[in-house]
Order: C-alpha cells, then structure tokens, then sequence
C-alpha cells in the first residue's frame, strides 16, 4: 500500500498508533481479498464488495495521515 510513501509510513507506523492500525487492518483485507478471489475462502459478491470498500476506505485515510505528516515536516 502507497509504497511510493515508504519512508512516512515507517515513520508514522514508528510513532502513531491508529496509523499502524490502519495499516495493518488494510493487509489484512487485502489478503482476504486476495483469498476470495484465488477461491481459498468463499465469500459472496457482496461480501467481497463490502470487504473492498472498506480496503478503500482505509487506504485513504492512510494517504490522508501521510499528507499531513508530510506537511508538517516541509
């Protein structure tokens, strides 16, 4: 995720808690995904849509927390 962004998260990850927990709740959707879609698990399309959205929805937040950390330090 946003490995453009390597040395923030790891700064972030580092010294921010809910950041760290954003990031690790995001793998963790991101590999029952990639379980869903390689028919290890069985989820329905729903399901796996909602699991996305939310994937989603935490990946913009840890952009969000990076841009502000970024700006803080220029």
């Amino acid at each position: 995720m946003l490995h453009e962004y390597r040395d923030e998260i790891h700064e972030l990850k580092q010294n921010n808690a809910h950041f760290t927990r954003i990031f690790e709740k995001h793998n963790e959707l991101d590999q029952k995904i990639e379980d869903a879609e390689a028919d290890r698990v069985i989820l329905t399309d729903v399901e796996l849509e909602i699991l996305k959205k939310e994937k989603l929805l935490l990946k913009d937040e840890a952009y969000k927390m990076i841009m502000d950390y970024r700006k803080s330090k220029a």
